[in-house]
């Protein structure tokens, strides 16, 4: 065989080995990229994605789009070639695994816990619009998860309400970690509750809940990577009582970066006009029950979604901002948010026009 016969086919032999373990070869990477939009004005798979009876409503029919990322599963192996398919590909991101799965957490666990994180911001997007519009929504502090094995499990459940801990009344679920700290592991701490039957019952019976009982729990020494200190094995949540139904059917979403949007959404529906004046508008970011707008992840994602689906308005986070601006679609403006209130006067300045007054993403945030 001629030498440069052999030199060419030991080349393609060798360029085939390298493929074939480039597609064999797992690496500990995942992928993100866009995903849908989706407008909190209008409807999803056939039906409102706001839905609100029991007080006045207006029609809304602008574009308050909450956008999306699509990720890998946790189980999913991505191959050499997939990744560096993924590093070259304009819309996509390779990140590492453990980035979006950290610890070992399971597809089961990420879904579930993406499910409460949207649950719970679907409730502080309510409590936020309502805020927002002075209309009053009574709260408490509830046992949000019980960790199985805690010294909790089996003595407190998801949905009791914690009105004190050691006859210290609880005002907000922080509240419970500062007073549970205060012992020492193996000391004993006493949580005084109302049963969620119970709540459920008073609520169904429009009533005042009664029934309280105190529960006396021994501490035990937290396992993570924080300072060891005494825990009880439960996390503390916020539950309300509206004084109308609001309904968000929105299913197949998890997470808590839809919270503005949403309560954009439930403003825009409960006020005379359109928040945007016609203008397409799109937007991320996480809301708590006071209105504050917090980071999110995946934003180059959430820009490039938004801008696909004809956004020329795009409600950034603060604290996004400098990572939105490295590789913003053309055509789309970043709009900076730090709260509910900034939201809706940046809404007026596009509203009107006056888009000289609009707070603008900066390199700083």
């Amino acid at each position: 065989m001629p030498r440069r016969t052999a030199t060419m086919l030991a080349s393609t032999l060798m360029l085939i080995a390298f493929l074939c373990a480039g597609v064999l070869l797992p690496v500990p990477y995942a992928e993100m990229s866009p995903g849908p939009t989706v407008n909190t004005l209008g409807e999803h798979d056939g039906e409102p994605v706001l839905q609100i009876s029991g007080h006045k409503t207006y029609p809304a029919t602008g574009h308050l789009n909450m956008t999306t990322v699509r990720v890998t599963s946790a189980d999913y192996r991505m191959n050499l070639v997939e990744a560096v398919y993924g590093w070259l590909a304009h819309d996509d991101k390779v990140v590492p695994h453990d980035t979006l799965y950290p610890d070992g957490k399971t597809e089961e666990q990420s879904t579930q816990e993406n499910a409460e994180e949207f649950s719970q911001s679907q409730e502080s997007a309510k409590v936020a619009a309502l805020k927002e519009l002075d209309i009053p929504v009574r709260s408490w502090v509830i046992v949000s998860t019980v960790v199985k094995g805690s010294p909790a499990q089996g003595r407190l459940h998801a949905g009791d309400v914690i009105k004190a801990v050691d006859g210290t009344a609880v005002k907000q679920p922080a509240d419970v970690a500062e007073l549970v700290t205060k012992h020492k592991p193996g000391q004993d701490v006493v949580f005084t509750i109302i049963p969620a039957k119970e709540q459920a019952a008073a609520e169904k019976e429009n009533r005042t809940p009664t029934g309280a009982q105190d529960v006396t729990i021994t501490t035990t020494t937290s396992e993570d990577s924080g300072t060891k200190r005494a825990i009880v094995g439960i996390s503390a949540g916020t539950d309300h009582t509206f004084p109308f139904t609001i309904d968000i059917k929105l299913a197949d979403v998890g997470g808590p970066s839809a919270g503005l949007m949403f309560a954009l959404g439930i403003y825009d529906k409960l006020t005379p006009g359109d928040l945007t004046g016609g203008k397409f508008v799109a937007g991320t970011g996480t809301i708590d029950d006071s209105g504050k707008v917090g980071p999110i992840g995946g934003i180059e994602m959430k820009t490039v979604g938004a801008r696909d689906k004809g956004a020329q308005y795009f409600l950034t986070p603060a604290d996004n901002c400098a990572a939105a601006l490295k590789d913003t679609p053309g055509g789309l403006t970043l709009v900076k948010v730090k709260t509910m209130k900034d939201a809706l006067g940046a809404l007026d300045d596009i509203r009107n026009g006056d888009t000289a007054a609009l707070p603008m993403c900066t390199a700083k945030g």
